[in-house]
């Protein structure tokens, strides 16, 4: 069916929705059983991934020519109208402070995050600086061994 098939694009929205959503539930969960923020720790970084993820695809997509960011639009208006349902539910039911520790735990999943990807760039980039010594060093090895053998030819 034509009007069924979905891109790329707007699957990847989509499964980070029903990430975020999966998260926002259990989040929910814990907190209405009286839970600790710290006893679902993951999902709230899932939720700030999932965010930021969408957030990054559309920084992304405001840069191509080509592209709508509707889908990402979209996602993040129903990602702000499910914070808002967890901020009254926290609120309303949760203890007090407990809205101020939601979004110290987002603050602080987005720099483990941030750090995360910075490291990883930092390998990358160490690993390429290597390997470059290496291509350098197998470039005037070969040349030395030209040159000798160009000298050592015309020696004889």
């Amino acid at each position: 069916m034509e009007g069924d098939q979905r891109t790329d694009k707007e699957v990847a929205v989509i499964a980070e929705l029903v990430a975020f959503n999966a998260a926002f539930g259990v989040v929910k969960e814990f907190i209405g059983n009286g839970k600790d923020l710290s006893d679902c720790f993951g999902q709230i970084g899932q939720m700030v991934n999932c965010k930021e993820d969408i957030k990054a695809r559309q920084q992304k997509n405001k840069k191509s020519l080509f592209s709508s960011d509707a889908e990402e639009f979209m996602a993040l208006e129903q990602i702000a109208k499910a914070e808002e349902e967890l901020k009254d539910f926290m609120v309303y039911f949760g203890r007090a402070g407990l809205w101020d520790d939601f979004i110290i735990f987002q603050a602080k999943a987005r720099k483990a995050r941030l750090e995360a990807k910075n490291a990883h760039i930092q390998k990358i980039n160490r690993r390429m600086h290597i390997a470059g010594l290496v291509v350098a060093c197998g470039l005037i090895c070969v040349g030395l061994y030209a040159c000798f053998t160009i000298i050592f030819a015309i020696v004889r």
